[in-house]
């Protein structure tokens, strides 16, 4: 008995203009803020994150807008370009939550466990959305997002030395392993059961059960194959070969060899 195959429809990605507009805004955001810093000779960074200080609790909202010179405003602008757009398109669900709360959850953190000195930048968010998107993809085991999550660890992979500490001085380790700390709780939290392995076959349903199925009655406890009993024929009394019942006459011609090798072929 041949296996029962189940349709299910794929998950539908779909482009909008926010797979463009959102990072777009957001990176353009940055760029803005650390002009009007340099433009008008501002020092934005005491609105940083100063751990265990309730002044510097507002860091945590602001400091993802801050940054200390252009160099760190690059190498953050880039990935949350590509970062958000990946995440906006394959999570729109998800997509503002993991960013609002992102921002979020890894500056608290950051206040919670770094050293006493102010933490600015928007590499907590890069970390968030890496985090989050690699650990999303091989949870959900769905062939497009673990491509994504494979994507990402190829591009983005190194990354990860930059979360433990005396890695390279002057940069916030902490805020770091925040943020990729919480897109490893993110990926658990929010999920996505449309992205699941979709169901092809009877076997693959969790309510299977074997001892119900056909082929599966073919095999014994040990898992070896048993042959099913040969059929019952039951001649018929009735029939004789003198029966009345039509006959059909297969009549086969031979075609000598001679003759076939005469034959014109084409290669």
């Amino acid at each position: 008995m041949a296996p029962k195959k189940i349709k299910m429809k794929e998950p539908d990605f779909k482009f909008s203009t926010s797979v463009v507009a959102w990072p777009l805004y957001f990176v353009l955001l940055l760029w803005v803020v650390f002009w009007i810093e340099v433009k008008f000779g501002f020092r934005f960074v005491s609105y940083g994150i100063y751990p265990r200080e309730v002044l510097g609790l507002r860091g945590v909202f602001l400091s993802p807008f801050i940054h200390g010179d252009l160099e760190h405003l690059y190498n953050n602008s880039i990935p949350l370009l590509m970062l958000m757009a990946a995440l906006r398109f394959f999570y729109r669900d998800h997509a503002l939550k993991v960013i609002v709360f992102g921002i979020i959850g890894s500056g608290l953190l950051t206040w919670i466990i770094a050293r006493e000195s102010y933490h600015i930048g928007a590499s907590g968010l890069v970390y968030v959305l890496v985090s989050f998107i690699f650990f999303k993809g091989i949870q959900t085991q769905y062939y497009r997002l673990v491509a994504l999550s494979l994507t990402i660890i190829f591009v983005y992979g190194g990354l990860v030395w930059y979360v433990f500490p005396d890695v390279k001085e002057g940069i916030s380790w902490e805020g770091h392993l925040a943020g990729f700390l919480v897109g490893f709780v993110f990926s658990l939290i929010f999920d996505a059961p449309q992205y699941k392995k979709p169901i092809r076959y009877d076997w693959e349903r969790p309510d299977f059960d074997p001892s119900n199925d056909a082929f599966m009655k073919r095999f014994d406890a040990e898992g070896r194959f048993v042959n099913p009993p040969p059929p019952i024929i039951e001649e018929d009394p009735n029939f004789s070969q003198h029966s009345t019942l039509p006959f059909s006459q297969v009549v086969y011609h031979v075609t000598p060899h001679q003759e076939i090798s005469d034959l014109d072929t084409t290669k």
